[in-house]
């Protein structure tokens, strides 16, 4: 079996190679981590808090460590990897804080003597994640799947592999029972197995809509519960009324944090064409402020694309765009794993830039006659993960909610994860919720007891 090469984006220099687990070490480290569930499902949600506190501190601690491996693996700037860590530290404070009241027992009134809902951890969950947020994509789900007593897996994508093991070395560190959570260094070939493993309960994969397609097929087959948090399309609309400076500037951030590489990121731009000038003069002035260079330096605030093959794959798609009327107004030329911020304009449905997910920095602009057209182009979409409107007429927007089939909607603000706010989306975006309430109770048999007294 070949082995897994964790390589730098900025200047392809190899960073680390890793021997796949075997078919055998991957099965012990299942049964070793249903041997723990054993007696971690009985530790109190209260020890378990602390454990989790004990988490987030280490990852202050570390913080510098941690970030400067996401930067060296997938070329975030430095400055990104480093609120990265900050933001996985807030979801263990969260759930710390707040998972015994959310796992609480619910009394329900009936005709029992007693009856209360409870919530009993299922046992192994398999976590498949993805690059492009390396650390937080993992902790999002691992926090409060762990804290709910269950033990996790952790297949992470091949080129964040050093990640991957500092993850698990942060709960080692924390204190955590043996085994309660492990990380699996395997290929994309190997996945079927574990999922098929009797021990394996469930499964959360966050990534593209072929895996998840995949992982969900294969769970489905073997009838086992699974989260798919997949990809997005998300639609940013300004309205005339909008503050136009505000919209521009929250703009920026919501296309071209990260390198463009997020499933939430603001992909199409669908403006009233009353504003449509006003806000693109502006939109192209943020963009010349740009600094790009190494993204270890802290000056470097526009990163390379985590792999060449993503930035040719995105240039492929907007080559299919312009080929069928959309014109490149800023940017546009790559270069290896550099990508720069680019501005598709005269985007319409049935182009690569309208239909698809563009998983990297560039913006498609798109003219909306009036806010009705805005509201069905940002419709228009297999996917549905989040939309963000601008208007000064809050009230009006918020009785058209509704009429938007995403899962977030975001008003005056870019589409962003909260561990206080459910997470996840509909259609192509996938189902299931993580997060809040909602997703510490995903991974959870909701048992009814009902007691009668005779």
């Amino acid at each position: 079996m070949n082995n897994i090469t964790s390589l730098n984006p900025y200047d392809n220099s190899v960073l680390e190679e890793f021997k796949p687990l075997t078919a055998n070490e991957v099965s012990k480290k299942v049964k070793a981590a249903d041997i723990a569930f054993q007696s971690w499902k009985k530790v109190s949600i209260s020890k378990r808090a602390k454990l989790l506190k004990k988490v987030g501190d280490i990852l202050l601690e570390n913080i510098e460590t941690y970030a400067k491996t996401i930067t060296l693996e997938m070329g975030k700037p430095i400055s990104e990897s480093i609120a990265e860590i900050e933001k996985c530290a807030w979801v263990c404070d969260f759930y710390a804080k707040n998972a015994e009241e959310f796992l609480a027992d619910e009394i329900i009134e009936t005709d029992a003597s007693e009856s209360f809902i409870s919530y009993d951890p299922l046992g192994t969950v398999l976590a498949v994640m993805p690059w492009n947020y390396p650390f937080w994509q993992v902790f999002r789900f691992a926090v409060p799947t762990v804290t709910a007593g269950n033990t996790a897996l952790l297949k992470h994508a091949s080129n964040v592999s050093r990640c991957a093991l500092h993850i698990e070395e942060v709960f080692q560190k924390a204190g955590y029972p043996e085994n309660v959570f492990q990380t699996l260094i395997i290929s994309s070939k190997q996945v079927k197995s574990v999922i098929e493993n009797d021990l394996v309960k469930a499964i959360s994969l966050t990534g593209s809509e072929k895996a998840g397609a995949s992982v969900a097929s294969i769970a489905g087959q073997q009838i086992k519960k699974s989260v798919l948090e997949l990809g997005g399309n998300n639609a940013f609309i300004v309205l005339k009324d909008a503050d136009i400076e505000w919209a521009v500037k929250t703009a920026i951030r919501a296309r071209f944090q990260n390198t463009g590489q997020s499933c939430i990121a603001a992909k199409r731009f669908i403006i009233e064409e009353s504003v449509y000038d006003q806000f693109l003069e502006l939109f192209q002035e943020k963009l010349d402020n740009f600094r790009s260079g190494n993204p270890s330096d802290q000056s470097t605030n526009f990163g390379v694309m985590a792999r060449e093959d993503l930035a040719k794959e995105l240039d492929e798609q907007v080559k299919q765009s312009v080929n069928k009327g959309a014109k490149i107004t800023y940017g546009g030329t790559r270069e290896k794993a550099y990508f720069p911020p680019t501005i598709l304009e005269n985007v319409k449905p049935g182009m690569p830039a309208f239909d698809e997910e563009l998983f990297g920095p560039v913006a498609s602009f798109i003219v909306a006659k009036d806010e009705q057209h805005a509201f069905e182009l940002a419709n228009q979409s297999t996917f549905g993960l989040g939309v963000s409107i601008f208007t000064k007429n809050i009230q009006k927007i918020k009785k058209a909610i509704g009429q938007f089939e995403d899962g977030a909607v975001f008003i005056n603000e870019l589409v962003k994860s909260d561990p206080r706010l459910p997470f996840g989306g509909t259609k192509k975006s996938g189902f299931g919720r993580e997060l809040s309430r909602e997703g510490i109770l995903e991974f959870v048999n909701t048992k009814t007891v009902y007691i009668k007294k005779t």
